[in-house]
């Protein structure tokens, strides 16, 4: 076998993706957070790989839990730009800080234009190879339209369970694929509620959620393509943080390199930024901090309430991957920043005048974490800064026009 499911808090060996989604994504503990090992724990020379390839699971079907190539269904996406962006870099300067800036593209992703192509491309693929016919999951947006786009592909019938405040263009881009939506009347801890209750009525297999061992393994080959596209790993990793899989699976991709005698490499400073009008993680992590982190901090975390936030996509007001996130960015030396809303249009507009585009809201929210982390004296001479942007503009017209206004 190429891979096996292992349970994460007992340790047992559950077997392959067609046991893990009969027995409904569960060990026989009740846990429902597991990871994939791989009976061939080596991995390539990434300074030999192509430079220029058409998709993530054919460059690394050796190294992703499918077993036919056949199965895999693609939109060119996973092997977006990693580019240096030596604007932010003089911008550093300023603080006295001299470092190398990268900013993974994900508004270049083939599929939605944006991080979740990745994990709906390789869910699609290994849905459709265990014969999978039907889908949902609940989500604010970006993972909604991405798994619409490529479970339609793959011939699998999908059922998005939306939010209230979801924007017109995700419904709009989930329909014009032949697939379901329901909006809810209330919030996201609604929506995942209805599609939970859905799930069980109907016997349809729905997402793993943050934890799902397919969003993990697609993710953590931003891992690799940093070794393949720069050359060496990041010493510090940015993103906009919601749930929280991105910065799970880029532990689970630094641990597969430990496992492959990768122990020259260090984990990167993890520096999460969320926007001030939905901030629970930095809430929590900042009262554990002025604390010295006492036993069970990382436990110790409330739900936000009233969210005024604009950005639908960031607004995971109960944060319950905390417990797993924030170790991790305290194992890393890093840190969580909190940056205000209402200067993100200000942070656009400033990046349409030095690279003359403009990313989507959440993508901005990294930007301007980074700033914020240079005045906070988070990045440090010598460093390699990574900045996993989320999203393109493409579905967030509201911000766009904002930015345009100014």
């Amino acid at each position: 076998m190429k891979y096996q499911i292992v349970c994460k808090k007992c340790g047992k060996v559950i077997g392959d993706f067609k046991t893990w989604f009969a027995q409904d994504q569960k060990c026989s503990c009740g846990s429902t957070y597991a990871e994939v090992d791989y009976e061939n724990k080596a991995l390539p020379d990434f300074s030999k790989m192509p430079k220029v390839h058409e998709d993530y699971q054919h460059l690394y079907f050796d190294y992703l839990p499918i077993e036919n190539p056949e199965n895999i269904v693609t939109c060119n996406e996973g092997l977006v730009p990693i580019e240096r962006w030596e604007k932010l870099e003089e911008e550093a300067k300023r603080y006295g800080i001299n470092c190398e800036v990268y900013v993974c593209r994900n508004d270049r992703n083939g599929g939605s234009g944006t991080f979740k192509d990745i994990s709906a491309a390789l869910a699609a693929s290994v849905l459709k190879e265990n014969g999978i016919k039907k889908y949902c999951l609940a989500s604010t947006g970006n993972a909604g339209v991405s798994f619409a786009t490529y479970l339609a592909k793959a011939g699998i019938s999908f059922h998005e369970f939306a939010p209230s405040f979801i924007d017109e263009g995700s419904i709009k881009a989930i329909k014009n694929v032949g697939q379901d939506i329901t909006v809810s009347a209330s919030g996201y801890g609604a929506a995942k509620a209805e599609a939970a209750d859905y799930h069980k009525a109907n016997q349809v297999l729905i997402s793993g959620g943050n934890t799902d061992p397919l969003r993990i393994e697609s993710k953590r080959t931003l891992v690799f393509e940093c070794l393949r596209q720069i050359g060496k790993m990041p010493t510090v990793y940015m993103q906009a943080v919601a749930g929280g899989t991105s910065p799970l699976a880029f532990e689970k991709g630094f641990n597969d390199l430990q496992k492959a005698g990768r122990t020259d490499l260090k984990l990167p400073r993890m520096l999460l930024v969320q926007q001030d009008e939905c901030d629970p993680m930095v809430t929590a992590w900042e009262k554990a901090k002025a604390h010295d982190f006492p036993q069970g901090w990382e436990h110790d975390y409330e739900a936000k309430k009233d969210l005024k936030t604009n950005i639908g996509i960031l607004t995971a007001a109960n944060p319950g991957n905390y417990p797993l996130v924030a170790p991790l960015v305290r194992k890393s030396g890093g840190d969580f920043l909190r940056v205000k809303e209402s200067e993100l249009p200000e942070f656009g507009k400033e990046m349409m005048q030095q690279k003359g585009i403009l990313l989507g809201p959440a993508s901005m929210v990294c930007y301007a974490g980074f700033f914020k982390a240079l005045g906070e004296g988070l990045i440090h001479n010598g460093d390699c800064v990574l900045l996993n942007t989320g999203e393109s503009c493409e579905r967030a017209a509201w911000f766009k026009k904002e930015v345009l206004s100014l």
